[in-house]
């Protein structure tokens, strides 16, 4: 039975097809993953580094009243994503983190990047200049662009979502918690260093 005003939702979860996060938060944070890599794969590929808050969502709806209406089918046990923008243009991962700060109402984080994948053989003889070697690791016939969602929650949990641009399709993301293990390293690292 519903009262009128108040609105029926189903909390989101992740398909049991799909790996899920460890930990108590883990379905909630690979969801919230799922979807905002859904929304990141929206504008296509050649994209800079994206990186968004994830606030948990009933917190978000307590705080910020007038989203009422975009929350009204979130479920309020999950996470919602907050893109970061302004973020400085360059590809050093770290150096952008560092220069990042995390406030305690963020439970965790997640990094869109992507990267250009090419067999071990391709990276013998390279030039030593790294703008050089990333020229000619792009013109690599064997090369392969794919783009990472990386997210972790200060609880302990993370998730890796792994888009490859020849199957650039959502039923053809890889999905895993140890895709990315240096990258998942780093964002706990800079939510440590502001929730600490």
């Amino acid at each position: 039975m519903r009262e009128s005003g108040v609105r029926e939702t189903t909390p989101s979860a992740p398909s049991d097809a799909l790996p899920t996060a460890d930990g108590d938060r883990g379905p909630a944070l690979t969801a919230a993953t799922v979807d905002t890599e859904r929304h990141v794969a929206r504008a296509g590929w050649d994209q800079p580094m994206r990186m968004f808050a994830l606030v948990p969502t009933a917190l978000l709806a307590e705080r910020e009243p007038a989203m009422s209406e975009q929350l009204a089918t979130a479920a309020p046990d999950g996470f919602t994503a907050v893109e970061q923008e302004g973020l400085p243009s360059s590809n050093d991962v770290e150096s952008v983190l560092a220069r990042v700060a995390w406030p305690a109402e963020v439970a965790g984080v997640a990094l869109a990047l992507e990267r250009i994948v090419v067999p071990p053989e391709a990276e013998r003889d390279l030039p030593s200049d790294p703008q050089e070697a990333t020229e000619a690791l792009s013109r690599h016939p064997d090369r392969r662009d794919v783009r990472l969602m990386v997210a972790v929650e200060r609880g302990g949990s993370s998730i890796c979502l792994l888009r490859q641009r020849e199957h650039d399709d959502d039923d053809a993301v890889a999905v895993g918690t140890d895709l990315a293990p240096g990258l998942m390293h780093a964002l706990f690292m800079a939510l440590e260093d502001e929730g600490s």
